[in-house]
């Protein structure tokens, strides 16, 4: 399982990542100091550490020297906006830099990329009765592979690493057909009828009135 270092402050922030990327299936440790987050690295080993700037003890900044020589891949967490510190950031070596508040979704997105490049993503995701394999594009189910166009499988890939999680479905649009959401289109609502009804997620894929879906697994 994929290890994340939460190094964060502010205990509501911490908390929501390490639901949300719990919920995506990611092993969460938080810890709410540099010099604390400093002593872990140097026992534990992580796939990815999720850093604040601001920190008591020793700062983001400070704490990222230390972890360069880990080449453990860091994404900034911060509410520093600041054209200079998001630079300074990645010349330090970070490997993104995300500024607070931010979209949950996107701030998956980012840490799925980041995890995709240094060869840490899982490729297969078990889910709902599904094993999902996204080197091949093949979903099965008990060894049964069950047939999907495209946009389908996408938006169940989508739903399956967002579980728990309600999905817009102008979010659903953006993402899978990488546009801007239409007014009065339901493009969406017969794409997730459909593949819920194929992969037998009736039950699970759950309508949120008048706003998306969530995944309850």
């Amino acid at each position: 399982m994929v290890r994340i270092l939460i190094v964060e402050d502010e205990i509501p922030i911490s908390d929501l990542l390490k639901i949300s990327l719990s919920d995506a299936g990611y092993q969460c440790t938080c810890v709410d100091n540099g010099i604390k987050a400093a002593d872990l690295i140097e026992k534990e080993c992580y796939d990815l550490i999720l850093l604040d700037v601001m920190l008591p003890g020793i700062d983001g900044f400070e704490l990222m020297e230390y972890i360069r020589s880990t080449e453990t891949p860091v994404i900034f967490i911060t509410a520093k906006s600041g054209v200079c510190d998001r630079v300074k950031g990645l010349r330090m070596g970070a490997e993104d830099y995300i500024v607070k508040p931010f979209d949950i979704l996107e701030l998956l997105a980012r840490v799925e990329g980041v995890l995709r490049r240094h060869g840490k993503l899982k490729t297969t995701i078990c889910v709902g009765g599904l094993e999902i394999n996204t080197l091949s594009m093949i979903v099965s189910r008990n060894g049964c592979e069950i047939p999907l166009t495209r946009k389908e499988y996408e938006i169940l890939l989508l739903f399956a690493r967002n579980p728990g999680i309600v999905l817009y479905k102008s979010t659903i649009y953006e993402r899978v057909w990488e546009s801007d959401y239409p007014d009065h289109t339901r493009t969406v609502e017969l794409h997730v009828q459909r593949m819920k009804k194929k992969v037998g997620w009736e039950e699970k894929v759950k309508p949120v009135y008048a706003v998306g879906y969530r995944l309850e697994v």
